[in-house]
């Protein structure tokens, strides 16, 4: 059943990763959340293991133990995401200080994002999957928990985290190849 499986995404077919996905997410983030500690982390290190099998996927036939190989991958994820945290300054909450006010900052309009970078993205946008698309424009653009989106297309929240990676990373490369080389 997983041979079959696994060579219909090998193949490219969403649906038998969503089949994928389902079987393996509650253990990977199990898994995840015993080395980050933290539910968040935990989610976005799972969806970036899937992430990782589907941009893998032409390779994945040739893997002896799936599941070591995905426990492998998400260690490997985890670790770089607490690496990563531990990097970042550590700011002091703003709920702890005292009198700290933000001056008002104009909104970034029309003088930072122009017209055409605005049709550039919509037109990346357009290119998604029409599942991807959809996924995205709820997470990202309506801002819906995504719980409430697993409910209302009925699918797994580790589908939406997957769709909503894949739909980052496509639009981050196709922006980038926009912009001109620094100086």
């Amino acid at each position: 059943m997983e041979a079959n499986i696994i060579y219909r995404i090998a193949k490219g077919d969403e649906l038998a990763f969503d089949v994928f996905m389902d079987n393996y997410s509650s253990a990977l983030y199990h898994y995840a959340y015993g080395i980050v500690g933290n539910k968040e982390t935990a989610e976005e290190v799972v969806s970036d293991v899937f992430f990782e099998v589907w941009k893998n996927r032409t390779n994945l036939l040739e893997i002896e133990s799936m599941t070591a190989w995905l426990r492998t991958v998400t260690y490997r994820k985890a670790i770089s995401r607490l690496r990563h945290e531990m990097t970042e300054p550590q700011g002091l909450p703003l709920d702890e200080v005292e009198n700290f006010t933000i001056a008002p900052v104009s909104p970034p309009d029309a003088e930072i994002i122009s017209r055409e970078e605005v049709e550039e993205l919509n037109r990346a946008i357009e290119q998604l999957p029409p599942k991807c698309r959809q996924v995205f424009f709820l997470a990202k653009i309506d801002k819906l928990p995504y719980k409430e989106i697993s409910k209302i297309l009925e699918i797994s929240v580790a589908t939406i985290n997957y769709h909503v990676g894949f739909a980052m990373e496509s639009l981050r490369k196709k922006l980038r190849r926009r912009q001109p080389p620094p100086d």
